[in-house]
């Protein structure tokens, strides 16, 4: 009896190995080649080298793309969270009449294809004459990134104690302060995490871009536009190990302050 739960746990634990193996070693091709030296992605290596590195950050055109990606991200991150919030805080504070159907009709940007929600919004800009640029892709990506900010803080605002705030209340506290005092720090991993899932849904984003960015060209749009050059093809590997060290610098940042939020969480919930 005791083999066979032995043998079962081995199992598994080879599964769970070969499925992240098969998950994350191609991205660890990402840096590997980004110091190779040649142009062509094969093996055997070449050798060591840090030129296509330095060859990036001499890119201007890649760069620019870069701070666009950056800028789009950001605002689209925090414009979701916000409008998250407090769509996540009204359903989960007061009886919201219909509030199943309009949670349900928010999260329909996540069932539309890309491509037909790119065009529909192309579409409805140049019936209304707006120009095409950085502020419409915001746009589009705040419209796709609602429902992830809405369903994470869902989850965290779910399982708030509604009684520490009526006790901030009891003691004088305005509702603004209750909230900035008592509930925001309980939300703030909550917060963080819906800013850091609809930044990088935004920085990945390619097809909304596309039809929305006019002649600003976000990451995704450089990077596909420069496939068909294999020259440039080791710098734009460098770029992309460079954000994966940041995107993972990011995630264990995230991680700390999410143990960091639940531990005081449990000490007021203790300390009530």
């Amino acid at each position: 009896m005791a083999s066979g739960k032995s043998g079962g746990r081995a199992g598994l634990l080879g599964y769970a190995i070969l499925y992240l193996a098969f998950l994350y070693a191609p991205v660890l091709f990402l840096p590997l080649f980004s110091f190779n030296d040649s142009v062509f992605i094969a093996f055997p290596l070449s050798g060591f080298t840090t030129q296509w590195y330095e060859q990036m950050f001499s890119d201007d055109a890649m760069l620019h793309a870069l701070r666009n990606s950056l800028e789009v991200g950001a605002a689209t991150a925090l414009l979701s969270t916000i409008l998250g919030l407090l769509t996540a805080r009204a359903l989960t504070q007061f009886r919201v009449p219909g509030g199943a159907a309009m949670l349900g009709f928010t999260s329909l940007p996540l069932f539309i294809p890309d491509i037909v929600l790119g065009i529909s919004l192309l579409i409805l800009l140049n019936s209304a004459n707006l120009p095409l640029s950085l502020l419409s892709v915001i746009a589009g990506h705040t419209l796709i990134c609602v429902p992830f900010a809405i369903t994470v803080l869902l989850s965290r605002l779910e399982g708030f104690d509604k009684s520490l705030e009526e006790a901030s209340r009891d003691l004088g506290e305005t509702a603004w302060m209750s909230f900035w005092r008592v509930t925001f720090p309980l939300a703030l991993p909550g917060i963080v995490s819906s800013l850091l899932l609809t930044f990088i849904v935004s920085f990945d984003e390619f097809l909304i871009a596309y039809f929305l960015a006019g002649n600003e060209a976000t990451l995704p749009i450089y990077i596909w536009s420069q496939l068909r050059f294999p020259y440039k093809l080791p710098a734009v590997l460098a770029l992309g190990a460079a954000i994966l060290v940041a995107s993972t610098l990011l995630v264990v940042f995230a991680e700390w302050l999410r143990s960091r939020g639940l531990d005081n969480r449990k000490r007021i919930t203790v300390g009530a």
